[in-house]
């Protein structure tokens, strides 16, 4: 028996529970037992264990891309191709994919060295975001593209439109101006309407125009935060003000 066999034998309870988490049985567990398997955990057991997590990762990273990248397109036929892009990046990224880790509670399950141990390697988003990814390369390898799509739609379906509007808060005057340059050649111009009360708590008032016409307004505790409020709110008012359609 070799030594993955008999790790994975070890740990069927846990292995078990984990499944029970993804709502799959493996039909081959080792391939879950490798997705927890960390190079510092591998590199420890002296040529016993020769492969770790990470060519499952990357498999994993990239049906990842594929199904998220498929739901953005069929969701929001009105996209344009750099909202696609930047918007499936908020989706992936190690922050984000460790955050989706940590629900699954991954860290419990992971095989690691004494090293990251005792540096809380379980709480690490780069060592999480890649067990996380590890793992729908696993269920990509022992059910195929459907069970992994599957799983992954089930997650990241749901945050879709949450964090649609989170990207276009976080930078709606660069998707304004690309959506009225690429329409009109022009881009939209901010005005400092007002800026009021004390220093340390100062109110600013901005509008934003386009061609004499004052779109939106925006309020927040600094210039440039009021700017992004008034280009959101602008983005919204589109359609309305007959510009033409978000």
């Amino acid at each position: 028996m070799d030594a993955l066999t008999e790790l994975t034998e070890s740990n069927r309870g846990k292995l078990a529970r984990l499944e029970e988490k993804l709502s799959y049985v493996f039909r081959d567990r080792r391939l879950l037992q490798l997705a927890l398997l960390h190079r510092s955990f591998s590199f420890e057991q002296v040529r016993r264990l020769t492969s770790d997590n990470e060519r499952l990762e990357f498999l994993g990273d990239a049906v990842l891309d594929l199904v998220v990248g498929r739901a953005i397109f069929e969701l929001y036929p009105e996209m344009r191709e750099g909202d696609m892009t930047r918007l499936r990046a908020l989706l992936v990224n190690e922050s984000y994919l460790a955050e989706m880790a940590t629900t699954l509670g991954l860290g419990e399950f992971l095989l690691l060295g004494r090293g990251e141990e005792t540096t809380q390697g379980r709480a690490k988003p780069s060592i999480l975001s890649s067990a996380y990814e590890a793992v729908l390369g696993a269920l990509f390898q022992d059910g195929g593209f459907e069970i992994a799509a599957a799983f992954i739609d089930h997650q990241f379906l749901p945050v879709l439109d949450s964090q649609r509007l989170r990207l276009r808060q976080a930078d709606a005057k660069s998707h304004l101006q690309e959506v009225l340059q690429e329409s009109f050649s022009e881009a939209p111009a901010y005005v400092l309407d007002s800026a009021e009360g004390p220093d340390h708590r100062k109110t600013f008032l901005v509008s934003v125009c386009f061609r004499g016409v004052v779109l939106a307004q925006g309020q927040a505790f600094s210039k440039k935060e009021a700017e992004q409020a008034a280009a959101a709110e602008a983005l919204r008012r589109l359609p309305e003000l007959g510009l033409l359609p978000v």
